[in-house]
C-alpha cells in the first residue's frame, strides 16, 4: 500500500531555503514545510545521478513498507537509494511520470 508523501516540482530557480543535498547534487525545499506537501528541486549546475524525468516533470512520492516489494515489475529509473540510516528511496515511472516510493525505518 502506498501513503501519499509529496508532490516534487523542477525549477530553473533556487528557491528560499532551499537545502543542497550532496549526494544527488541537487538543492531541495523541506516539503514538511509546505501547506501542500510541495517540494522544490533546482540543479544548479554539473551533473546529478537522478533521470531526466526527475529533473523535467513534476513527481509524486509515496511511502511504501516495503520498497523491495514495491519495485518488483516496475519500470525502475533511479535506486534503491539510501539517502540516511532512516530513509531510502527509489524512482519508478508510470504513467508517463517519474513517481517516487520512500522506505522509512
Amino acid at each position: 500500500m502506498r501513503t501519499l508523501s509529496h508532490f516534487g516540482i523542477p525549477v530553473n530557480y533556487k528557491p528560499e531555503g532551499a537545502m543542497y543535498n550532496e549526494g544527488l547534487n541537487i538543492w531541495l525545499t523541506d516539503y514538511s514545510k509546505s501547506a501542500n506537501k510541495i517540494e522544490f528541486l533546482y540543479l544548479e549546475s554539473g551533473k546529478t545521478p537522478l533521470p531526466d524525468k526527475v529533473l523535467s516533470t513534476a513527481h509524486v512520492a509515496y511511502i511504501v513498507p516495503s520498497l523491495e516489494e514495491a519495485l518488483k515489475g516496475k519500470q525502475v529509473i533511479f535506486g534503491p537509494a539510501p539517502c540516511d540510516e532512516h530513509l531510502t528511496i527509489a524512482f519508478i515511472e508510470e504513467e508517463g511520470i517519474a513517481i517516487e516510493l520512500m522506505e522509512t525505518k
